[in-house]
């Protein structure tokens, strides 16, 4: 399994020129209370790969709390055949710690 951990940097340039799609894997009630600016909730409690939305054009990132969950998320969408391979590694702890804004 081939994994692509990236880093802060490259995470907000990729949502500054629209070309990355984040998928939170959080479960609702961590997503709700605040997340990266249009990531998009697939909780991995009930993680199906059909539902991540790659007709976008985007890449596809991964993200949880702190890089976990969304490895596991990646590993699931790989079982399943998706071509995908990048998760933020520092994930939504690192983001809000580091000031990043955060939409509720």
């Amino acid at each position: 399994m081939t994994i692509h951990h990236l880093d802060i940097d490259v995470v907000k340039a990729g949502l500054a020129d629209g070309s990355m799609l984040i998928i939170d894997v959080r479960e609702p009630h961590e997503y709700a209370a605040g997340h990266i600016p249009g990531s998009v909730n697939l909780p991995l409690s009930r993680f199906d790969p059909d539902e991540i939305p790659t007709d976008s054009g985007k890449r596809i990132v991964f993200s949880c709390a702190a890089g976990v969950r969304s490895m596991q998320a990646l590993s699931l969408a790989q079982q399943a055949g998706l071509p995908l391979d990048e998760h933020y590694r520092g994930g939504f702890k690192e983001w809000a710690m580091l000031g990043e804004p955060v939409e509720s």
